[in-house]
């Protein structure tokens, strides 16, 4: 029988941890760039779940601090949906490196 131990979770969240920070450092459009933060969001929750099912003890903090996460990256997103599309309705491109040309 194949035991699914603590490192299997870590291994699996340093990759959607690595892959996270790739698409943040390689797209160019901050729709990509909010991806690559949703990634990193979602390796910590993985983390967080992790630990808690494997080194706590009776206590529920790991599930309750992934619950936060999970409420920040919803208000994140929403956040940058509308940061996202005033960009484009005033340069009509979401390419992040025009943004020098934005100035309030």
């Amino acid at each position: 029988m194949f035991y699914i131990g603590l490192q299997h979770y870590l291994v699996v969240a340093a990759i959607v941890f690595c892959a996270g920070v790739f698409v943040m450092a390689t797209k160019r459009n901050a729709v990509g760039i909010l991806i690559g933060v949703e990634l990193v969001l979602n390796a910590c929750n993985i983390n967080l779940v992790a630990f808690w099912r494997y080194q706590g003890v009776g206590t529920v903090d790991g599930q309750i601090i992934a619950l936060f996460v999970i409420v920040l990256a919803a208000a994140e997103a929403a956040l940058a949906v509308a940061i996202c599309t005033n960009y484009y309705k005033n340069l009509a491109t979401i390419d992040v490196d025009r943004g020098d040309a934005v100035r309030g």
